[in-house]
């Protein structure tokens, strides 16, 4: 796990070359087709990523994402009146059966469907009609990191060539460095709040939360540790009511509109006897951890995740826990 986070940069360098190609083509597709909604489809980490695309394709564009429960076509074959929209699945497989047939039902349905995928040759590939090859290369360890990284970094770049954006597309050209960068950030201080924790939140909101949510599965995955993840908006409306002395908390604070409120919340939480672990830029004072910008704020979630990776794979050996092998899950999971 941890050799192929602090791969992560190495994958995105060879996106810039071998994937462009594939972005290009499908952006200049999407202009001309201006899609008025946006389907993703994806399970797990994928469906993480996927959240990101979704808020980035808003943000930008202003065309509505949903994510797709893929047994409304799987198990009760639902009609989905999809011509001419956009239907993107998110995978690092490509093998899962109900994500392969669901593609193949939108396809039929006459949306412009897209498979961002890492392995070569998968049946989603065969599905759709566009891919998106990752090219993270080949990833043994069950806890997805450097295809999560592959998955933002492809879906930005489908972002700005699709918006023309000329300052997004001049941040992804060093994001590769900007994510070495990121990788030798000292999180040690997490590892020590969080060695002896049963349950924590993960906080974030817009591009951010979809972060919160990976590292909530990640927690979970190689931590044993009983992790959830909410947007800064929601905790008020119920969770909140679990916080005690010294509950756990992890909140992503990176650049944008959104981070005052998460400033704010990370204050209340405090004041509650939270113990709170505030990741942030280096220009807030209170921070615990610190969170690096890349040259556009797009795209600081995925420097964010990066910092995260290594120091939860520091965190379950502080634990007693082999993160390479989390107990009852396989790299590839099929599902119906």
């Amino acid at each position: 796990m941890l050799d192929e986070a602090l791969a992560s940069g190495d994958a995105v360098q060879r996106q810039l070359t071998l994937t462009e190609p594939h972005l290009m083509s499908l952006a200049k597709h999407l202009r001309q087709l201006a899609p008025h909604v946006v389907l993703t489809v994806a399970r797990g980490s994928s469906d993480h990523a996927a959240s990101y695309f979704a808020y980035l394709t808003m943000q930008l564009i202003g065309v509505p994402v949903a994510s797709l429960p893929m047994s409304v076509v799987t198990l009760h074959s639902s009609p989905m009146q999809v011509k001419n929209q956009l239907a993107v699945a998110f995978s690092q497989s490509g093998q899962s059966p109900d994500l392969v047939d669901s593609l193949k039902s939108l396809r039929a349905g006459g949306a412009l469907t897209v498979a961002m995928v890492n392995a070569e040759r998968s049946p989603l590939e065969r599905a759709c009609e566009y891919l998106l090859p990752l090219n993270a290369g080949a990833e043994l360890s069950i806890a997805a990191t450097k295809s999560f990284i592959a998955t933002l970094s492809a879906s930005a770049r489908l972002l700005a060539h699709w918006t023309q954006d000329a300052d997004l597309l001049a941040a992804g050209q060093t994001l590769p460095e900007r994510l070495r960068e990121a990788a030798r950030q000292d999180w040690s201080p997490a590892i020590n709040a969080l060695k002896d924790c049963q349950r924590l939140m993960v906080i974030g909101r817009g591009l951010g939360f979809a972060i919160a949510q990976e590292a909530a599965l990640k927690f979970k995955e190689t931590c044993a540790i009983q992790a959830e993840a909410f947007s800064s908006a929601e905790v008020r409306h119920g969770p909140m009511a679990l916080i005690d002395e010294h509950y756990p908390m992890l909140v992503f604070a990176p650049r944008g509109a959104e981070q005052n409120g998460l400033l704010k919340l990370a204050t209340d939480m405090r004041e509650r006897g939270a113990r709170v672990l505030l990741a942030a830029p280096a220009d807030i004072a209170e921070r615990d951890l610190t969170l690096n910008c890349a040259d556009h704020p797009a795209l600081d979630p995925i420097l964010a995740i990066q910092s995260f990776y290594v120091m939860a794979a520091e965190l379950a050996h502080a634990r007693g826990l082999d993160p390479d092998q989390p107990r009852h899950l396989s790299k590839i999971t099929r599902t119906h």
